[in-house]
């Protein structure tokens, strides 16, 4: 059966207003930005996910997965697409560096310093030889033998080179000079680092400052104790003495912990990701060069302590660098520190639940890492609670997101929408309704009272057909000619039934988003444009059950086979029975009747159909027929089978059916639920 879709103006018009309605509009001042994110725009791209699942926590999630596009048609990432762009920054940087580096600008170092021995030793050599001096020229030449021989037996090892040159007697003042430079550089720059992957200060530190430190480790470390031990740690005492240590100016003990803490898991990730010949390099220079013990022993204790603290920080992380830069001891720690923050980011993005989890990233971090565009869509992600709840669209109920009812108004009146928009320009009629009646729906036309008439007075016409009457001048007197009354047109009540089918099979089809959008968008038409009509809903899969309309948002399919059309019929009829006016039923399917109520209230399932279940659904049906209720069906994914059925069915009741696709589902329904209340009420008229 075919459908010509009609449409009323007096609806459309209202809605058209009812939408116009949702936007103000204020002077341009140069401030404001243009059309982006509000409450309105992400609502309605969540009215699908909300549709489907029934749940706004689900739906939010998926929404700072997915992302979204705001008025402007701008992409706003999502959570999928910023965590693809982290992880691949993270792998450029391993696939650019290489850590050799860390301990490679030491070993050319030592090298030169070795070179510039030998050339000195060979200069020194040529000149005992030819001095005519024998004797000068034999000790030069033992001398040299010894002296190259010491530096061809030196191990390949940084510190066993450290150390062995340390007890070697040069030749060249110069090359003697550099390696005590050399010497004391390293150190301080071991120092350095110590002091540089707890606290950030970059000073050049002196013998001084490195006495201070040591003080300085000693009393956190007997903060950190006080600490744990539940006493007050003195945090505010500790940084008056030694807060010049630290950069970020942090504010609690925690913040101070959390910043020494990031730095030193840096660290440990450096030696984590070396190899272990790399690694043995480093930790057995640094012993060579840092003969501190109290210094060592104070670091060892702190790390320990904040590795307890802070397990969290990646303290066993390592990163497989596979590049050809090498990069140096400063380079490594911050690539490191980097790494351990993107670390960091990646892991919060993974676990955050709701768009408010998002909100505990430091943005200006994330800017530095990722660049502006990823920080702002994050930001925007982690707004999206906040806006809503302060829209009145959702609330926290019990530690979880609800829909208020406004939200509910705003799902149906998205869905009308969304239906209405796909209908053709074409297709569209406007339907002129010529005969008058009584009722509630303003028609915006007048007419002079009668006896009789309801008494809804038109003031402005009513009184200046008194001015037209007496003429200008107060006060107004008024006669009964003077009334003009607004004219409605003839109101028909309609009682319906939305039968809507949660078996499996709809989703299974894509059919279950369109039937459950249909059913929000009849539902908003019916309470905002016919208020008086009633709209009752009963979703049906192995058994059947009453839907509330505070329900019908989180109405999902049911993990069950079955389509009990038997027990849905029943439902239905027993809510129109306390209803009055015209009364019919709309049926959403995509299958047969598979399952039926047995006289014990048990359900009997079996596919395909056996005959007891179809002959108990058609018994149903014919009850529906003797208390004048018409079933029309909308049919998706039609078989032979189930055209067969649908047609039995009709013919008992004398409905209806269209056989459709869920692409024009909602076309088929609301343009006929309209058409056929408009002939209700020139039928009425007309009797």
């Amino acid at each position: 059966m075919s459908l010509e879709p009609a449409w009323a103006g007096t609806e459309e018009s209202e809605y058209r207003h009812e939408m116009a309605s949702r936007f103000s509009y204020s002077r341009w001042d140069g401030t404001q930005r243009g059309f982006d994110l509000d409450a309105d725009a992400v609502f309605e791209e969540l009215t699908d996910e909300l549709l489907y699942h029934g749940d706004v926590n689900s739906a939010l999630r998926r929404m700072m997965q997915e992302g979204m596009t705001d008025r402007n048609g701008d992409r706003i990432k999502g959570l999928r697409e910023i965590l693809e762009q982290l992880r691949a920054k993270r792998a450029e940087k391993l696939a650019q560096h290489d850590l050799g580096g860390v301990y490679d600008e030491i070993s050319r170092e030592l090298d030169d310093i070795v070179d510039e021995e030998r050339h000195a030793i060979d200069n020194a050599l040529r000149e005992a030889q030819s001095s005519g001096d024998q004797r000068r020229a034999d000790t030069a030449e033992q001398t040299a033998t010894d002296r190259n021989l010491q530096l061809d037996l030196m191990p390949s090892d940084l510190a066993g080179k450290v150390r062995d040159l340390q007890n070697y007697n040069f030749e060249s003042a110069e090359a003697a000079r550099r390696f005590e430079e050399m010497l004391d550089r390293l150190r301080q720059q071991l120092a350095q680092q110590m002091v540089d992957q707890m606290t950030g200060a970059m000073s050049q530190m002196t013998e001084a400052d490195m006495a201070r430190m040591k003080d300085m480790l000693g009393a956190l470390n007997e903060m950190l104790e006080r600490h744990a031990n539940g006493e007050d740690p003195r945090f505010e005492e500790f940084m008056e003495q030694y807060g010049d240590f630290f950069d970020g100016d942090p504010q609690t003990l925690e913040e101070l912990l959390e910043s020494m803490a990031e730095r030193m898991a840096a660290m440990q990730a450096m030696l984590n990701s070396m190899t272990p010949e790399q690694r043995a390099q480093l930790q057995s220079l640094s012993e060579q060069l840092m003969e501190d013990l109290d210094l060592r022993w104070q670091m060892d204790q702190l790390g320990s302590h904040l590795q307890s603290m802070f397990p969290q920080m990646g303290w066993q992380q390592s990163y497989e660098f596979s590049g050809d830069d090498p990069m140096g001891m400063g380079q490594a720690l911050s690539t490191m520190a980097e790494l351990g923050e993107m670390d960091q980011l990646e892991n919060l993005l993974r676990n955050a639940t709701s768009p408010g989890a998002l909100a505990e990233a430091d943005m200006d971090r994330v800017r530095e890492l990722m660049g502006p565009d990823t920080a702002e869509a994050l930001e925007r992600l982690a707004e999206l609670t906040k806006m809503l709840t302060e829209a009145g669209l959702i609330e926290h109920t019990e530690g979880r997101l609800e829909l208020t009812p406004k939200g509910m108004r705003a799902i149906g009146s998205n869905a009308l929408r969304d239906l209405f928009s796909q209908l053709t320009k074409e297709s569209v009629g406007q339907h002129q309704i010529n005969r008058i009646g009584q009722g509630h729906e303003r028609t915006y036309d007048t007419k002079a009272y009668e006896y009789g008439d309801p008494f809804q007075l038109d003031l402005h016409r009513t009184i200046r057909n008194a001015l037209r009457r007496s003429g200008p001048g107060t006060p107004v007197s008024l006669s009964a000619e003077d009334f003009e009354i607004e004219q409605t047109e003839h109101l028909t009540r309609s009682a319906t039934v939305l039968m809507l089918d949660l078996s499996m099979s709809m989703p299974m089809r894509d059919n279950f988003l369109p039937a459950k959008k249909v059913a929000m968008a009849l539902h908003h038409l019916i309470s905002s444009q016919f208020p008086r009509d009633y709209l009752g809903l009963v979703g049906f899969s192995e058994t059947a059950r009453i839907v509330t309309p505070e329900q019908l948002p989180e109405v999902s399919w049911d993990f069950v086979y079955g389509t009990n059309m038997h027990h849905g019929f029943m439902l239905a009829r027993q809510l129109l029975s306390k209803q009055t006016g015209n009364k019919q039923i709309i049926m959403i399917t995509d299958g047969e009747p598979t399952a039926h109520l047995l006289n014990s209230g048990e359900v009997y399932f079996n596919y395909p159909p056996v005959r007891e279940t179809v002959e108990a659904t058609l018994r149903e049906v014919l009850r529906c027929t003797k208390e004048g209720i018409r079933i029309n069906t909308f049919v998706l994914d039609v078989t032979t089978a189930l055209r067969a059925f649908i047609e039995q069915m009709t013919q008992i009741n004398r409905g209806r059916a269209f056989f459709t696709t869920n692409s024009d589902l909602g076309d088929y329904v609301l343009v006929d639920f309209i058409q056929q209340r408009r002939e209700r009420s020139r039928g009425r008229r007309a009797g």
